[in-house]
């Protein structure tokens, strides 16, 4: 049985992309060595993510992307973008609409409502 799940990021500068998701998402660095930075919620929740350093550019679509549950898809949309976040498509489906964002190294991630 799973104790528990790890996301893994690939990017070029897990300094910056650190950065960039603790402010996205609530997280603090945990813990880091080498090409890894681990990062948590300060209440402990779970997934942890990690973001692991990579020689190799991204040169295709996620097969694995993050959704961030919010109160307010456009706000938080906006707030991303003011920390490097770059918006790529609204979608309206299932009577509901989420935000298809990147981050600064353009892995795709997505606003949704909660």
């Amino acid at each position: 049985m799973v104790a528990y799940l790890v996301l893994t990021l690939d990017v070029a500068d897990p300094d910056a992309q650190a950065s960039f998701w603790c402010a996205a998402a609530g997280y603090e660095v945990s813990g880091g060595i080498g090409q890894f930075r681990a990062l948590t919620r300060p209440d402990s929740a779970l997934p942890k993510l990690v973001l692991q350093q990579v020689p190799e550019a991204k040169v295709a679509k996620n097969r694995l992307h993050l959704d961030l549950h919010v109160a307010d898809v456009e706000a938080e949309a906006g707030r991303l973008e003011a920390l490097g976040a770059t918006r790529v498509a609204r979608v309206d489906e299932f009577g509901i609409f989420w935000i298809v964002m990147r981050d600064p190294e353009g892995n795709e991630f997505c606003v949704c409502p909660e």
